[in-house]
């Protein structure tokens, strides 16, 4: 059956959770459904795709831009729709009810939705080399999640408008994204989107595009071995001219400069 009302769950905030794995997966290239189990480990996925998870039985609707928060000996199957990718975190941390605010086991992040994925990809850069940094960011994802407001009884259209295209955005940041193609996912007129952003966010679409990008660059070239022209082409970028243009424009820097970090 498909659950209509997401279920509390509790988690004990009070430190940093012990992080076992941590990464990118992609998911639905050979088979459209995985079933497993975590016996001691909480399961935290941030997801890039809409498919079905299924856990103790009960169908729930992920998609992009929501997170999911599955507990320790949970059986969990997902069905996914084609290649499917997601941030994920495994980790060790004591049930026990937070201090503040509500943890689910299906969140929406909303305008919080840029923070979150920022932390969980900086979680997945650190882990090689500072294990701490990433135990911090998966505390510091978890307790925003934590620390939503409170569903609204009624809301906000163009709110909930501009959070969709920010979902939209997240999950596609490495493909080709123009303005008319959000706004089509989103139900709305390109022209309608552009004012929306322009109030909302203080930015233009193809700005705020532009600025998600470099900052996953930015970790790349911090964290990364990768060489420039790869990490152009990875953040979305179709040639190295574009991809230093639009960091100047952003930074004020050039990559090379933005890895070689601050001078002395």
């Amino acid at each position: 059956m498909v659950k209509t009302t997401v279920p509390a769950v509790e988690l004990d905030l009070s430190e940093p959770p012990e992080v076992w794995a941590q990464g990118r997966s992609t998911h639905g290239v050979r088979s459209l459904e995985d079933r497993f189990q975590l016996p001691r480990l909480w399961s935290l996925h941030l997801y890039g795709y809409h498919a079905d998870l299924e856990v103790d039985g009960v169908t729930h609707q992920v998609a992009p831009g929501t997170v999911s928060l599955v507990p320790p000996a949970a059986a969990i199957r997902y069905r996914y729709r084609g290649t499917s990718t997601h941030l994920y975190a495994h980790l060790k941390a004591a049930s026990g009810t937070p201090a503040r605010g509500r943890l689910q086991l299906i969140m929406s992040p909303g305008a919080e939705l840029p923070v979150i994925t920022d932390l969980m990809e900086s979680a997945v850069a650190a882990a090689a080399f500072r294990p701490e940094r990433t135990r911090a960011d998966i505390w510091g994802v978890l307790l925003r999640l934590a620390d939503r407001p409170a569903p609204r009884r009624a809301t906000t259209p163009a709110h909930d408008h501009v959070v969709t295209a920010m979902a939209y955005i997240e999950s596609r940041l490495t493909e080709t994204l123009t303005v008319p193609q959000v706004a089509a996912a989103v139900g709305i007129s390109a022209n309608h989107l552009t004012r929306l952003f322009s109030a909302e966010v203080d930015q233009s679409v193809v700005g705020y595009i532009r600025r998600r990008r470099i900052d996953h660059a930015r970790r790349l070239l911090a964290s990364s071995t990768m060489s420039i022209t790869a990490i152009a082409s990875a953040v979305g970028f179709p040639d190295l001219q574009a991809f230093n243009k639009a960091c100047r424009a952003v930074t004020g820097q050039s990559p090379r400069r933005l890895r070689q970090g601050p001078a002395d």
